[in-house]
Formats: structure tokens, sequence, C-alpha cells
């Protein structure tokens, strides 16, 4: 290789760099974060904050709508309440953050981490998929598909493959989404809205899903050995021999079938 070609790939290189590096530091964004307050709020709007450890912050006074935040680590930060629409999310840290009543719509949360997290009343239609929710709180999340504002088409949430394991999703609305394969060991799904969900090769053992409506949900090859079927509607579910540990289940006798 001649210098030339050498120099030209260094600059390529550092070109690439600044390109994708983080608008701020650590230390700018918490400066931010105190100057601002609920009128004049931190501006981290459209901000690439790649990469960055931006764990144990109070976000709740700042605009991170449309923001980058790849990779970066949000771990026990406050972001309730927020919009954080258009966000790029992708492998990001939010395990035993507070999402509870956060909007987050069209965009990509795949391979994140939100175990333990609070999502609480949160508003999300978005891609989840192989991300770990595992022991996370969606009690009363609305991420069922608004059918009723569907302009580009049929706009859900995914959680294909995703670690649902222990969560509590009590009374939470999934409705219209997609939970092929699915982890929902010993979840709690008391009074939950599942009606039309893929949940084919869901694994759904020992979960709580009593009172829940699953309705014209897909259900071939899910595992319900031990869940709690007590008031369960079934109905529209097709053909119930392709689902596994049926027999297997509790309060059987009380689930609603056709």
């Amino acid at each position: 290789m001649n210098i030339r070609s050498m120099v030209s790939g260094l600059l390529a290189i550092s070109f690439c760099g600044a390109v994708f590096a983080a608008d701020l530091d650590r230390a700018e964004v918490e400066k931010r974060l105190a100057a601002a307050s609920k009128e004049r709020p931190a501006d981290l709007r459209r901000k690439n904050l790649t990469d960055l450890d931006l764990s144990g912050l109070d976000f709740r006074q700042a605009d991170l709508w449309g923001a980058d935040l790849r990779r970066a680590n949000f771990s026990r930060s406050n972001l309730s309440g927020l919009n954080l629409d258009l966000s790029v999310m992708t492998k990001i840290n939010l395990s035993g953050a507070d999402l509870s009543n956060t909007s987050i719509f069209g965009v990509s949360i795949m391979g994140a981490d939100l175990s333990h997290a609070n999502l609480a009343g949160s508003r999300i239609i978005a891609n989840l998929d192989k991300s770990d929710l595992s022991h996370a709180n969606l009690a009363h999340a609305k991420w069922g598909a608004d059918m009723k504002n569907q302009p580009m088409g049929l706009m859900r949430v995914s959680l294909n493959h995703v670690n649902l394991s222990g969560a509590d999703l009590s009374h939470a609305d999934l409705s219209r989404g997609l939970m092929r394969h699915a982890n929902l060991q010993g979840s709690r799904l008391l009074n939950a809205v599942l009606s039309n969900v893929d949940l084919s090769g869901a694994d759904l053992t020992n979960a709580d899903l009593s009172g829940a409506d699953l309705s014209g949900s897909h259900l071939e090859d899910a595992d319900l050995t031990g869940a709690n079927l007590a008031g369960a509607r079934l109905t529209g579910i097709g053909n119930k021999s392709t689902i596994k540990g049926l027999d297997a289940a509790k309060n059987l006798q009380s689930a609603i079938f056709d």
C-alpha cells in the first residue's frame, strides 16, 4: 500500500468517526439537565447520544424526541412521561429505568435491555424483537394497535422472541401485536387484552392468564402448561389441538371457548 492510499484510508476512518460520534458527552448532558425546567426543557432533540453512559440521570425535563440513542446506557434513569417518538433505540440499555406513561412510536428498540424496567401506563408501538423485558412492569400499558389511526397501514408492537418471563402485564393492552416465540414463563397477565395477538410458539408455562382476553389469538405450538386460565376468553382461537399443554392448564373448566 502506498502513502497516498494510507492517508486516504486514515482520512476515511476519521471522517466516519466524526460522522457517527455522539454530539455531547455525559458532562454536557448533565449540565443541560441541571439548567432545565418544565418551561425550558433540556434540548436533546435529534441529538446523537449513541454509546454514552447516561445511567441514573433524571430526564423528565428533557426533550429527547427523535434522538439517536443506540447502545446508550440509560439504566436506572428516569424517563417517565417523555415523548420518545421517532427516536432510535436499538440495543439500548434501559434496565431498571422508569418509562412509566412514556410514548414511543415508530422506532426500533430491537435487542434492548428493559429488564426490571417500569413501563406502567406507557404507549409503545415499536419493534422490540429479541429484547429482554424480564420482570418488567407493563401494568396498564397501552401497546395495542390503534385501528382508528392507521394512515400508513397497520402499525403494531412487535415482541417476537422477547423475554417477558416474570413480567407484570396486568390490564395491559397488546391487541394485534406480534409475540411469536415470546418467553412469558411465570408472567402475570391478569385481565390483559391479547385479542388477535400472534402468540404462536410462545412459552406461557405457569403464566397467570386469569380474566385475559385471547379471543382470535394465534396459539399454534404455544405452551400453556400450568397456566391459570380462570375466566380467560379463548373464543375464535381455532384448532385447540395445536396448543401444547392445554390439558395441563389450571382452571381450564372456567375458560371461555367457542
